[in-house]
């Protein structure tokens, strides 16, 4: 007898070949979703067409049909930016996204999210097709609203969010949350939730260490310090990298790969001091940024000094791990405690802290090291295989 198919609707608003870490770990768990469900599992992935910086813009075909997958990428329309273009932006990509799921028929809905609204729209469509949720939650976006926009204007908003966030938790079967560093806050606000703890993990792609580039360097040359990744609000670039360049003259080239909302705010910044030793690049496909990290001396991370920004656990830290480099890492909270823990040779000093930061600096070994048992523990293959499982199990128990 045929094994009956279940069907599962897949919510991801950016997915390959866009940039993000939500991308990258939606395809590694289609992946193997495929793998381990087989002729058993149907996927309907709806995400968007590559729209996450202006100055990174690749094709894709609005439809992709595979076996047992369908890819439907919507085209969103211009907008400005800014707060409004993006709630405009989604809004649009959920009123299409609802329209495609609307006919058919689903055993279950999965949605990974990071501003809270893809998981409002999985469970939405849940809902109203009564069948199970599962959420994958990678960041605390009413504490993090709460923390950027303080002002009192923008109580009610963040209001709004809170009760939004009640219903969607309330409303999944299963909530996995990206970082441990979530899980008191969740715990506390809904103690009959059912959590699980599948972190981004290091992709396929950045398994192998990357060797110390010391040799290619002229004596007395400028160490090369690198940040690739996004430039907004939970990075606060703008707030710390201009003073440590400009202490740091002569002594260090730092090179930024990435966009975002705070990109023109550390262009400035740098303008104003009239910095030379700060590189600005548009963001690259991944297939070119490991050339940027062979070249690097050390790899550069940073998180703003906000509440919510205390419970992250940066994707980008396990792609920086995997490398074997030295790491020069501006946390708090439980990104510091995983570190110490967990990743060898990294300097850590508290979010936006300038004096600590030149200590820490002080403090790094410029020499790769072994961290094989760390990419073992936490190879994204391995993550998402645990994963997908669990969601075939919660698929399987309609």
């Amino acid at each position: 007898m045929r094994p009956v198919t279940k069907r599962i609707l897949f919510l991801s608003f950016f997915y390959p070949p866009d940039l993000s870490a939500g991308s990258f770990r939606s395809a590694a768990l289609v992946k193997a979703l495929r793998s381990q469900g087989g002729d058993r599992v149907h996927l309907d992935v709806v995400t968007t067409r590559p729209n996450r910086y202006n100055t990174f813009k690749r094709e894709a075909d609005s439809s992709e049909q595979h076996d047992g997958l369908h890819i439907r990428r919507i085209v969103l329309p211009k907008n400005k930016g800014g707060l409004l273009g993006q709630a405009w932006s989604f809004l649009y990509f959920a009123i299409v996204a609802f329209r495609f799921a609307r006919a058919r028929k689903y055993d279950a809905v999965f949605a990974t999210s990071s501003r809270l609204m893809t998981a409002v729209l999985g469970a939405f469509i849940a809902a109203c097709k009564g069948v199970q949720l599962y959420l994958d939650i990678r960041d605390i976006f009413v504490e993090t609203l709460a923390g950027v926009f303080n002002a009192t204007v923008w109580r009610p908003v963040v209001w709004l969010f809170s009760m939004l966030e009640r219903w969607v938790i309330r409303r999944a079967t299963i909530v996995n949350l990206v970082s441990p560093g979530f899980l008191p806050y969740f715990q506390s606000r809904y103690p009959d939730g059912r959590f699980s703890l599948f972190p981004n993990g290091v992709d396929a792609d950045f398994i192998e260490p990357l060797g110390c580039t010391d040799k290619g360097r002229v004596k007395g040359e400028p160490l090369r310090v690198l940040y690739a990744g996004n430039i907004g609000d939970g990075q606060g670039l703008h707030l710390i990298l201009p003073a440590l360049a400009e202490q740091l003259r002569g002594r260090v080239r730092f090179q930024v790969i990435g966009d975002g909302r705070h990109f023109s705010s550390l262009r400035d910044a740098l303008s104003l001091r009239q910095l030379d030793n700060v590189e600005l690049l548009a963001p690259v496909p991944r297939q070119q940024i490991k050339l940027f990290y062979e070249q690097a001396d050390v790899l550069f991370l940073h998180l703003n000094d906000l509440q919510a920004f205390k419970r992250v656990l940066p994707s980008k830290l396990f792609e920086y791990a995997a490398s074997g480099k030295p790491i020069w890492a501006g946390v708090s909270g439980f990104s510091t405690d995983f570190i110490s823990k967990e990743v060898a040779n990294a300097a850590v000093f508290p979010s936006c802290d300038v004096a600590c930061a030149i200590e820490a600096f002080e403090a790094v070994h410029l020499a790769s090291v072994d961290r094989r048992q760390f990419v073992e523990r936490y190879g994204r293959e391995r993550i998402m295989g645990e994963m997908a499982r669990e969601i075939m199990a919660m698929a399987g128990s309609t």
